[in-house]
């Protein structure tokens, strides 16, 4: 058997939206189910995410501490954003985050791993890239405001964010999926076996 996530689509008989934000909406669907029955299901639509782990030469990962409203905690996290134009590379949208969150640019890119945050009540889709060959962007840095306004910026060894993942320390998931899924690519094939940074993602299709 292949262990391997299939598309697959159920019967929707009704669906409306209650909810629409700024940037997500909640959907209401009457899902049929296997037996026949039908069955209400609400869940969050999302437009879907990217997000970088990126590590310099001194295999150090750039985070950044931010407030987190809906969980009331400071949070470290890698550079992070959302796909704001529908069908938008990622990789330019990664290459955009990691500037204008940590004015950092990166000249070697790769798929780490892909994810669905929480697929039993939302429809994001995360693109988690590897960043390599680092350096400082010149120029004025980008204007944040908001939350982003707040965020400090720091370098930490690999190694040490896997201990603090692992102590139940570091719980954003980007981070977390990120950092361990850097330390089992080295473990296994190695890092120049990743996925290309143009790698087809269905979950988010996008023009090469």
């Amino acid at each position: 058997m292949t262990i391997k996530d299939t598309p697959e689509e159920w019967e929707v008989r009704a669906t409306e939206t209650p909810f629409k934000g700024n940037k997500t909406s909640v959907r209401t669907d009457d899902v049929v189910m296997p037996d026949g029955s039908v069955v209400r299901r609400d869940y969050q639509v999302h437009p879907g995410s990217v997000a970088v782990l990126a590590l310099d030469a001194e295999d150090r990962v750039v985070i950044l501490r931010q407030y987190r409203h809906p969980v009331r905690q400071k949070l470290w996290e890698i550079p992070a954003g959302l796909l704001d134009i529908p069908g938008e590379n990622p990789l330019h949208a990664a290459q955009r985050e990691l500037y204008e969150e940590a004015h950092v640019k990166a000249e070697s890119w790769g798929v780490l791993t892909d994810v669905y945050t929480t697929p039993g009540g939302c429809d994001e889709a995360i693109r988690i890239f590897l960043a390599r060959d680092l350096s400082e962007v010149e120029g004025e840095r980008f204007e944040v405001e908001d939350e982003e306004a707040d965020m400090e910026l720091a370098r930490v060894p690999l190694g040490e964010l896997v201990r603090g993942v692992l102590a139940g320390d570091l719980h954003n998931n980007c981070l977390v999926v990120g950092v361990l899924s850097l330390v089992a690519a080295r473990q296994g094939d190695g890092l120049e076996a990743l996925r290309p940074a143009g790698a087809p993602w269905p979950a988010r299709p996008f023009e090469a």
